[in-house]
């Protein structure tokens, strides 16, 4: 792949269900170290575009790539480089918390796993519920856990869906410096959220959805103060002409 070249990119991407269609021709480039949030209402199409960029959907138009070849879930490429947090349903009930990190890092050949499961354990505050089961933990404790599924495992692209659910402030204060050390080392996040100030304190760059469409696509201080095409995101949803 050229240098400059994005690490993920969306092409015309439109997703259609039943004859409705709730994205519309969707492009989108997200580079190696650079964090792009995408914000917008409930039904707004912002996981339905996550669950495609992950390659765990298929686009009834465009195109997805990933590192310049097409992302396809199944691929090992894929799997090997691409971390998808997503919601608690992804947990076990029958593994404790270290046994979720073993599981996953196993699964992706890590050294001295030990050592680093505990490194992230300490990281989500999880080292006192190591021996627990997801049905013992609070919702932070299991959002922590989703999060440190990803963080014990190699990763190129990170993709966060709403990760800042059900974490209280200071949670979303150490879920942010999360972010920008995963964007310093290297990773690219792409963030779903409905945090603005979560995004503008992590985001290089910040897109806007409204009923599937692409309404804003800027820096932070542009999209989030009605800056680019008159959008501003007010608590939760996005209205233009302001």
């Amino acid at each position: 792949m050229p240098e400059d070249a994005p690490l993920l990119r969306l092409t015309g991407v439109s997703r259609t269900y039943a004859r409705r269609e709730v994205l519309h021709r969707i492009d989108l480039d997200l580079s190696a170290g650079e964090c792009v949030a995408l914000l917008g209402h409930n039904g707004s199409g912002k996981s339905t575009l996550l669950r495609i960029a992950a390659g765990r959907d298929t686009p009834t138009t465009g195109t997805v790539t990933f590192d310049g070849l097409p992302m396809d879930e199944n691929d090992p490429r894929v799997r090997a480089r691409v971390a998808v947090v997503g919601d608690t349903a992804a947990c076990y009930p029958d593994l404790t918390v270290r046994e979720h990190l073993q599981l996953v890092a196993v699964a992706h050949g890590v050294d001295e796993a030990e050592d680093w499961i505990d490194h992230v354990l300490a990281d989500r505050l999880l080292s006192e519920h190591a021996r627990s089961l997801p049905a013992a933990l609070s919702s932070g404790q299991l959002q922590s856990l989703l999060l440190a599924t990803a963080l014990v495992r190699p990763r190129d692209l990170l993709l966060l869906d709403e990760p800042e659910q059900r974490l209280d402030p200071d949670a979303r204060r150490r879920l942010a410096e999360l972010i920008a050390a995963e964007t310093e080392g290297g990773v690219g996040v792409l963030l779903v959220t409905h945090h603005a100030e979560l995004a503008r304190s992590v985001a290089d760059r910040v897109l806007v959805l409204r009923d599937g469409a692409l309404i804003a696509d800027g820096t932070p201080d542009e999209v989030l103060t009605g800056g680019a095409d008159g959008v501003t995101w007010l608590g939760g949803d996005a209205e233009g002409g302001r």
